[in-house]
């Protein structure tokens, strides 16, 4: 099952006891913050949980799969997670 924007409210309201309202709103505090880093170009820390990095991809051929035709796909930034330790221990069943 995937985890939704709407569940993670949910659960907010469930453990924290703040209104749906205020528990979205604050969710969509936390997802701007983010963006607005990873926009700059900044990397994103959460301690326990991992790393958003942005990355830069250079300019690179290409293939078109609908006609199979040679393209240069044009420079782009990227983002990239790398969770962190604990968390890696806790997806495969090691916590302590």
């Amino acid at each position: 099952m995937t985890l939704t924007k709407a569940k993670i409210i949910d659960d907010i309201h469930n453990q924290i006891g703040y209104p749906k309202n205020r528990s979205a709103e604050l969710l969509e505090i936390l997802l701007e913050i983010i963006k607005d880093s990873l926009g700059k170009g900044e990397d994103v820390l959460i301690s326990g949980f991992g790393k958003f990095c942005v990355k830069q991809k250079k300019e690179r051929r290409g293939r078109n799969p609908a006609t199979g035709e040679d393209m240069l796909l044009d420079q782009r930034r990227v983002v990239t997670f790398r969770c962190s330790h604990l968390l890696r221990a806790k997806i495969n069943g090691e916590e302590n």
